[in-house]
């Protein structure tokens, strides 16, 4: 009797062209492996899973699926990526951590909310200096500036301040969003790095203006590529990330990483064009079918501080 296949699960969105490529990718290799959406309905505490890997493109929007995907993980499943760190992720900790690592970063403040959920009052903020020393906070990051959503994607909430008073107008209209506050970098090239499987790396040019990948494979210098490689892959192996993209803003040849709290990357073939889309594919394929092959879940992971500590 043949051994039953071993099996892959994507949960989307609307997204049209990557999960259905991925999944044909998958199944016509022949590799013991198949791939398939996953079909949710109302979750039993402790429920097994049935599937060995399942990429997770969608969970940040919608969270019933996260949860779903942490039982999964206690289950055995690999999820891609792994739901208790992308949980907890921000991009302040994430400018932390490229510090600590030695990764170039733009100097970035993280600030207290504006607004509250109903029922916090003056009271429940005690321990809130107030006001802000707003001063102090434009002497260390400089102007112009970056204010965006400590937990944002996309591009929104993303807003170039020029001075003080103008910073001041974004933020109280930020309400209960977490916002940090970044230098601006005027950079001269920029790089978008797919990261996939914490292994291989494609260092795309892009144009954050236009929003748009430049095919241009001989875009940066020997010394300046292998930089941006390596930083790229010591922060997704520290954040356990296998599928995320990182910028880098380049300013006279050095790497400063702008963003890299991508856990579901946009890979839209109008977006990556055919010609990196199909990298993606191929390589995502490899990664899942490795794997659901491997037998080896992620339930270690859970124990951050130990799994920092060995990147650091």
């Amino acid at each position: 009797m043949a051994a039953e296949p071993l099996k892959v699960g994507l949960i989307v969105g609307r997204e049209w062209s990557f999960p259905p490529a991925l999944i044909e990718e998958v199944n016509r290799r022949n590799a013991g492996v198949v791939a398939e959406f996953v079909k949710l309905g109302g979750t039993k505490m402790n429920e097994q899973c049935p599937y060995q890997v399942i990429v997770d493109r969608i969970s940040h929007e919608v969270p019933y699926y996260r949860s779903y995907l942490k039982n999964a993980v206690l289950q055995g499943t690999v999820v891609v990526n792994n739901p208790f760190m992308w949980t907890a992720d921000d991009k302040f900790f994430d400018a932390s951590l490229a510090t600590k690592l030695g990764v170039a970063h733009p100097k970035t403040i993280v600030l207290p909310n504006k607004d509250y959920v109903e029922g916090i009052v003056s009271e429940s903020l005690r321990n809130l200096t107030y006001p802000m020393d707003w001063q102090g906070i434009i002497d260390y990051i400089g102007l112009p500036a970056i204010l965006k959503d400590a937990h944002g994607g996309g591009w929104k909430e993303v807003y170039k301040v020029n001075s003080l008073d103008e910073l001041i107008q974004r933020y109280d209209t930020a309400g209960l969003l977490t916002m940090v506050l970044q230098e601006y970098i005027e950079w001269d090239h920029y790089v978008r790095c797919m990261v996939l499987g914490r292994e291989h790396v494609l260092p795309m040019k892009y144009d954050p203006r236009e929003r748009k990948y430049i095919v241009e494979h001989a875009h940066m210098t020997a010394e300046l590529g292998s930089r941006v490689v390596n930083d790229a892959l010591k922060l997704c192996r520290a954040l356990g990330y296998d599928m995320n993209t990182v910028e880098f803003a380049v300013k006279d040849d050095v790497p400063y990483a702008i963003d890299f709290m991508n856990p579901a990357p946009d890979m839209d073939i109008n977006s990556l064009t055919p010609t990196y889309f199909d990298w993606v594919v191929k390589h995502m394929a490899d990664m899942v079918i490795n794997y659901a092959q491997s037998g080896k879940g992620q339930i270690q992971e859970i124990h951050w501080r130990n799994f920092f500590l060995q990147e650091m």
